[in-house]
C-alpha cells in the first residue's frame, strides 16, 4: 500500500515528526556511561503516554521477529544496528548508541533514527561510520521532489555509502509511512536513478541509510529473537529521517534541530 496523504493528515505527520525529534534530543542528552538500556525504553515509555500517543514498536509483530516487539524505543549498541530490543545493559564510554523511535499522532506515524557515541571516547572509524550514514541521508534528501524515483535515492545513498567505502546491505531500507509504520515503496540503500515508484507531493517517506564497518551480512540476536547484528561483529551505524514529498521539495518531519 502506497498512501498519498492529505494537508490535514500532513499536519498530523508534522505533529508526529515534531514528537519523535524531542525524544529523541532528549534521550541522547540523558543516554551517559551508566545508562541502562532498559532505563532508555522506560523514558521513551513515559515521554510517548504523556505526550498521548502511540508507540509503533510494542506490539510490532513481523515476520522476521521472535513474537511482539513489547519495547517502545529500538536501543541498538556497537555490533548491533537494526531493531535492538532494549536489554539489561549498562553503556560504557566510546559505546556507539543507535536509538530508532517510531510513533504515531492523530492516526499518522514519524519514524526516525540517529547513532551517537557515549561518554568522551571518539573513535575515528566510528565517528566516520556515522558521519557517512548521515551525509547519505542528506544526499537522498536533496534529491526528494515530486517526478524523482525511488531509484534516484537509492542511487544516493549508495553512492555516498559506497565512496566511503562500506558494503551495502539490501534486505532492509527506507519505506513509506503514514497510518502504519511500514509500507511500499521500499527505498533500497543503494540502486540505478530513474526506476521505480515516481514521488507526488503528500508521499511520506523513512529514509534510513545504515552500514557496518567490514560487512554486508546480517545476523539475528538468538537470545532476544530481534536484534540484527552484523556477522562479523564490527560496529554500526544508522540514521532516519521522515521527509514529505511537498509541491517544492521535501520537508524533513524530524529535524532534531
Amino acid at each position: 500500500m502506497i498512501e498519498i496523504l492529505s494537508p490535514a493528515e500532513l499536519d498530523r505527520a508534522r505533529e508526529s515528526g515534531a514528537l519523535v525529534a524531542h525524544i529523541l534530543r532528549t534521550l541522547t542528552e540523558r543516554a551517559t556511561v551508566g545508562t541502562n538500556l532498559l532505563e532508555i525504553d522506560r523514558w521513551a515509555q513515559a515521554m510517548i503516554v504523556e505526550a498521548g500517543a502511540v508507540s509503533c514498536y510494542v506490539d510490532y509483530a513481523p515476520t522476521f521477529g521472535r513474537g511482539p516487539f513489547g519495547h517502545y524505543i529500538c536501543t541498538s549498541v556497537n555490533d548491533a544496528v537494526l531493531h535492538g530490543r532494549p536489554r539489561d545493559h549498562t553503556l560504557a564510554d566510546g559505546d556507539l548508541l543507535t536509538l530508532d523511535l517510531a510513533v504515531a499522532t492523530g492516526g499518522i506515524a514519524a519514524d526516525s533514527a540517529v547513532s551517537v557515541l557515549v561518554g568522551r571516547a571518539r573513535p575515528a572509524e566510528s565517528v566516520a561510520m556515522i558521519e557517512a550514514t548521515e551525509r547519505a541521508l542528506d544526499a537522498a534528501i536533496a534529491v526528494a521532489r515530486p517526478g524523482a524515483r525511488i531509484g534516484d535515492l537509492s542511487h544516493a545513498i549508495g553512492t555516498v555509502l559506497s565512496d566511503a567505502g562500506y558494503p551495502v546491505n539490501t534486505q532492509f531500507g527506507g519505506h513509506g509511512i503514514g497510518s502504519t509504520m511500514h509500507q511500499d515503496p521500499h527505498v533500497s540503500n543503494t540502486g540505478r536513478p530513474g526506476r521505480g515508484y515516481t514521488l507526488r507531493p503528500g508521499l511520506l517517506l523513512a529514509l534510513e541509510p545504515w552500514v557496518m564497518a567490514d560487512t554486508a551480512e546480517l545476523v539475528t540476536d538468538p537470545d532476544d529473537g530481534w536484534t540484527l547484528r552484523s556477522a562479523t561483529g564490527c560496529r554500526t551505524a544508522h540514521s532516519e529521517h521522515t521527509i514529505a514529498i511537498t509541491e517544492d521539495g521535501a520537508e524533513i518531519l524530524t529535524l532534531r534541530g
